[in-house]
């Protein structure tokens, strides 16, 4: 069993074998992995960006990690202040030398002097940090990323997506390939792909993989749903509605799922999981298509009786529409302030609402934010830097897809044989098509669903299928007729506690690579479990994804990857 997997399954998933299946769970599958034991100097953690993945990933740290936050780097006063308060230095004492930083560039310049301080031999030097959780607006994260890496010596955990375009995709994995320890060794690096580390995700991995209880898979239908006001708030009034300043949604808001798909269709077993898939290549795709488009939330979906208005407070039909920012934000219905709730989304569109005193004040800063409005006078250069929460979701400057689907299809890819074969290597030969057959994975975006990112995927193999949603594993076997559900431990609700997971992971890699002798390539594997190589594969997908969809055609993978993909690394090396 991988380290990784110790962590997740301390004790084994509840399983029923009749149908139909108990409710009960034991207590025990109720509780989280405990916390790893520290070391004399754990690792000493630097957060930029104290959003709510910054935050997220912080508490994570805090209550699952063997680490500590020790810096923050937040350009906005409050965020900052609140973060530290919270997470590093409380409220009684201020931020120590290091702790506090207004953004990346003035860490970066900061530790190139502390540096030099130590070099010097000066004393009483503060202690420098060991890795960043990079947690900036996703446009950011090339500059910041390669900005650390010429900085060198730490650790990085990206959050998803890698970057923005294909281009600074390729150029953040050039810039990674060069983050060297001083003796030589690879820096670690983690990506935000948190449904990787979930109990859920995992236990499904190993059933499919090692177990093999439906045998080679032949298809896959996943869906994600986004959630009907979920994608109003993020893709069509918020951060991530237009392409041009951010991504296509495809990126934004999915790219983890098209991840999962591989890492279940593509990626064999590592080498703790199953000694006889250690050597196996991939299984790449055959070819990619795609379809889907902004199909609802534009101006001719606009009720007539709204007429003219543009934002939800002056609207006449404000009070009967689903889509009311007063209903959605202030509200008690969804997840508004009347619903005592003063985190995401309220927290998004009022950052320091918790510092209002009484409900009074806090509603009307809130229905203030609110009001903001603009017009056609407006340049659209000042509409696109901010977010406009009060808007008409028909009348928004939203182009994202609310809705696309993503079809992966592979060609039967049987292993050569070896001239000279290790034991494990004869052993995989001997069954050249184990998990490499012809198979066809689909993928589904979509925005109006009451779900809430509650993923769900059907599995179809040879002896049986599986359907998995986020709290069950249902295996049906053709081969004994047998139901078997399966209920993973659910550690939080950050996505099944893949957000834990994800920062448990790294942060105990990072400790094994600093106070234990772990070599960085081992903890890598062992510990983080996904290589640089499947971050940039799983990226390109998405970006081959969109042009097949915008060209409405049948991308074939391999001359895909050739072109836009192995060409530039090709450059990067030369």
């Amino acid at each position: 069993m991988s380290a990784l997997k110790k962590l997740i399954f301390p004790q084994p998933a509840n399983v029923s074998t009749s149908a139909p299946a108990s409710d009960a769970e034991p207590e025990e599958n109720l509780l989280p992995p405990p916390r790893p034991p520290m070391s004399a100097s754990p690792p000493r953690i630097l957060i930029i960006g104290a959003g709510s993945r910054g935050r997220a990933y912080a508490r994570a740290i805090i209550s699952s990690c063997n680490g500590f936050v020790v810096a923050v780097a937040e350009p906005d006063d409050y965020k900052r202040t609140q973060f530290g308060r919270t997470m590093i230095w409380g409220v009684e004492e201020p931020p120590a030398e290091g702790a506090a930083f207004h953004g990346w560039r003035d860490f970066v310049e900061y530790e190139t002097k502390r540096r030099a301080r130590v070099r010097a031999g000066e004393p009483n030097v503060p202690a420098g940090i060991d890795a960043a959780f990079v947690c900036v607006l996703d446009e950011m994260h090339r500059e910041v990323v390669v900005a650390l890496t010429e900085l060198g010596g730490l650790h990085i955990m990206c959050e998803k997506p890698l970057a923005t375009s294909l281009q600074d995709c390729v150029d953040m994995y050039g810039a990674l390939r060069s983050n060297k320890s001083g003796t030589g060794e690879q820096m670690l690096f983690s990506i935000g792909h948190v449904l990787r580390y979930s109990p859920h995700n995992m236990l499904l991995r190993k059933l499919l993989l090692e177990d093999r209880v439906i045998g080679d898979v032949l298809s896959v239908a996943h869906t994600e749903p986004v959630g009907w006001w979920h994608f109003t708030h993020s893709y069509v009034r918020g951060n991530w509605r237009r392409e041009s300043t951010t991504a296509p949604s495809l990126l934004t808001k999915s790219c983890h799922d098209i991840d999962v798909l591989l890492w279940l269709l593509c990626s064999p077993p590592s080498c703790s999981e199953s000694s006889q898939a250690s050597s196996a290549p991939p299984h790449l795709p055959s070819a990619v298509s795609s379809t889907g488009g902004l199909q609802y939330f534009k101006r001719t979906r606009k009720p007539l009786a709204a007429g003219k208005a543009t934002n939800c407070l002056s609207c006449p039909i404000e009070d009967s529409c689903k889509y009311s920012a007063k209903r959605i934000y202030v509200g008690g219905e969804l997840a508004g302030l009347g619903s005592a709730n003063t985190h995401w989304p309220v927290s998004i569109v009022v950052p320091d609402i918790e510092s209002y005193s009484g409900g009074d004040a806090a509603r009307e800063a809130l229905l203030s934010e609110l009001a903001r409005d603009y017009d056609e006078g407006m340049p659209d250069s000042q509409i696109a830097q901010r977010n406009w929460f009060g808007r008409c979701v028909y009348e928004s400057d939203n182009d994202v897809c609310d809705e696309q689907v993503v079809t992966i299809t592979w060609d039967e890819d049987p292993l050569p044989a070896l001239p000279s074969a290790t034991a494990a290597e004869s052993a995989l030969v001997s069954d050249p098509m184990r998990g490499r057959g012809a198979k066809t994975a689909t993928f589904h975006m979509v925005a109006h669903t009451k779900k809430i990112c509650d993923r769900y995927t059907h599995l179809y193999g040879v002896d049986g299928e599986i359907y998995a949603d986020s709290t069950t594993i249902t295996v049906q076997d053709f081969r004994t007729g047998q139901t078997t559900t399966h209920r993973p431990r659910l550690e939080s609700l950050g996505h099944g506690g893949g957000d834990a997971g994800l920062a448990r992971q790294f942060v105990l890699a990072v400790d094994k690579v600093k106070n234990h002798g772990w070599a960085t390539d081992k903890a890598q594997k062992e510990l983080i479990g996904c290589t640089l190589e499947e971050v940039i594969r799983s990226h390109a997908l998405v970006f081959c994804a969109e042009e097949a969809r915008k060209g409405k055609k049948v991308v074939d993978w391999s001359d895909w990857w050739a072109r836009e993909v192995e060409q530039n690394l090709a450059e990067l090396s030369a």
